[in-house]
């Protein structure tokens, strides 16, 4: 009888510890990160242009490496669903990049964009593209 009741608990540990485990990788961390598209550095496309573009949010950076024949950053981007926003008289207002949305009406949050880490005074729209640049988009807060 004890050595039944010992293959018994023992059972039930093991299952107690197995349930748990799973319940812990089905946990989300909440944050913008869950959303998105690619979570690990990716190489995308294929062109004659080779941009590499770190997205960074909550002090977590991928970068991606784009292949493309685009002419500005917006339809590099755009052409490998990495970008996504609403149109204005300005161009496009970005708010999703990578899958994760930033709304600064909503949270205070927005994409600013860099090149080689200065800070870019344009838009995706009118910034032109050259083989071997690097670009940045790091979710920011205002």
């Amino acid at each position: 009888m004890r050595k039944t009741l010992r293959k018994t608990t023992a059972l039930a540990l093991l299952l107690a510890l197995a349930l748990s485990l799973a319940a812990c990788g089905q946990q989300s961390s909440g944050g913008l990160w869950d959303s998105a598209s690619y979570a690990e550095d990716t190489e995308l496309g294929e062109g004659a242009k080779t941009l590499s573009v770190e997205v960074t949010a909550e002090e977590k950076t991928v970068t991606f490496t784009l292949h493309t024949d685009a002419d500005t950053l917006r339809e590099a981007l755009e052409e490998h669903g990495l970008i996504a926003g609403d149109e204005s008289e300005f161009g496009l207002y970005v708010k999703t990049v990578n899958g994760m949305a930033a709304d600064y009406d909503a949270d205070g949050m927005y994409w600013a964009f860099y090149k080689a880490g200065e800070y870019l005074m344009t838009g995706v729209d009118t910034t032109e593209i050259a083989d071997g640049e690097q670009y940045e988009l790091v979710c920011t807060k205002g």
